[in-house]
């Protein structure tokens, strides 16, 4: 089963995420920051991460570079999960080592084949 890391520090959003992805058959951790979000990463080795960009002490932009620039975790792909739909913000989340980035509001359908379009399936 494929581990899939929420950074978010919504609960219902983390709640929502959690919901629609143990539903499709992945296995799911959670952090509430960017600065714990890239300690669970280093920690856990998740096959994926789903980051927010608006988090209090390290957003996601910061937390993505710092996963995909690290040694320790750079082999882990991030997915830039967002309210934020400009595309100036698709380009930014890019630059810092993002593989994809869908706006919320997120159905199941659509993570469901973000995940599977970037070669994370359960």
């Amino acid at each position: 089963m494929s581990t899939v890391l929420v950074v978010d520090d919504s609960k219902t959003e983390i709640f929502q995420f959690r919901e629609m992805l143990e539903k499709l058959g992945y296995e799911v951790i959670t952090a509430e920051n960017g600065r714990d979000g890239v300690a669970m990463a280093k920690q856990e080795q998740p096959d994926v991460v789903l980051m927010d960009i608006f988090m209090p002490d390290m957003n996601g932009f910061q937390a993505t570079r710092q996963i995909t620039r690290a040694a320790e975790t750079k082999h882990i792909p991030v997915i830039i999960v967002s309210s934020k739909d400009q595309e100036t913000d698709k380009v930014w989340g890019e630059r810092q080592g993002a593989k994809g980035y869908l706006t919320k509001p997120v159905d199941a359908q659509e993570l469901s084949t973000a995940m599977q379009s970037h070669g994370y399936d359960r």
